[in-house]
């Protein structure tokens, strides 16, 4: 084979690289947006009259998770299927939101922690990486690292909004999960900077924690967690 016709030939599978490269962003682009649809959807909750509407913000975030699934479905078809971390990179952030977002919404449903097993099944994935596209562990991790950002906010918005005893719940929730992460020997470098910040998500719930407590209302917020959440 000549010179020319190995370049020849290294520009046909470069092109063919770039159009699946192009053929996955398409896809993804449009996993963006549904996901912002959903974000958009969910931070109705931090408002004072959203806690009265989560429910129904979470029965229609569900509603949602199922165009997920369709596009899920869609970009598996975008690659062959034994190349997924060689592609990863295109939507490791978005996958990583979705995960965030998901979390959120079985959180606000029950106040506990979503699987690994139970997000992959929301976003229509794999939890095992031998059965195809999956959810890596890592993007689930730094997925619930988010959430415990979020959760740090809606502990000070519910005191806003006049809700006590949420933030002793979420105190309870935040420190637990630090726990669990503790039990980890994080060596990804970025994940391990993403749970650097737990601690202070932890430090700003603690802190609100606090002010309850010297206002006052830690004994209204103590009753108030033992009734309806």
């Amino acid at each position: 084979m000549s010179v020319s016709d190995m370049f020849a030939a290294l520009q046909g599978a470069l092109g063919q690289d770039q159009d699946i490269r192009e053929e996955i962003r398409k896809v993804v682009q449009a996993l963006e947006q549904t996901a912002r649809e959903i974000l958009t959807l969910l931070q109705g909750v931090h408002q004072g009259p959203g806690f009265q509407h989560i429910p129904k913000k979470c029965q229609k975030a569900r509603e949602h998770f199922s165009t997920v699934r369709t596009q899920m479905e869609s970009l598996k078809t975008k690659f062959p299927a034994d190349q997924y971390y060689r592609f990863h990179e295109h939507w490791r952030f978005v996958l990583q939101r979705l995960v965030f977002l998901a979390a959120f919404v079985v959180y606000l449903e029950s106040e506990t922690l979503v699987t690994r097993e139970a997000v992959a099944e929301i976003l229509g994935i794999e939890a095992d990486r031998e059965r195809g596209f999956h959810l890596d562990i890592e993007d689930y991790l730094s997925g619930v690292l988010t959430l415990a950002s979020e959760l740090a906010r809606l502990a000070v918005n519910s005191v806003t909004a006049g809700d006590y005893s949420r933030p002793l719940r979420i105190s309870a929730f935040i420190n637990e999960l630090d726990s669990g992460f503790r039990l980890l020997n994080l060596k990804n470098d970025s994940l391990r900077k993403r749970y650097d910040g737990l601690k202070y998500d932890v430090k700003k719930i603690e802190e609100v924690v606090y002010d309850l407590s010297i206002r006052g209302l830690n004994k209204e917020a103590a009753v108030g967690a033992g009734g309806e959440k």
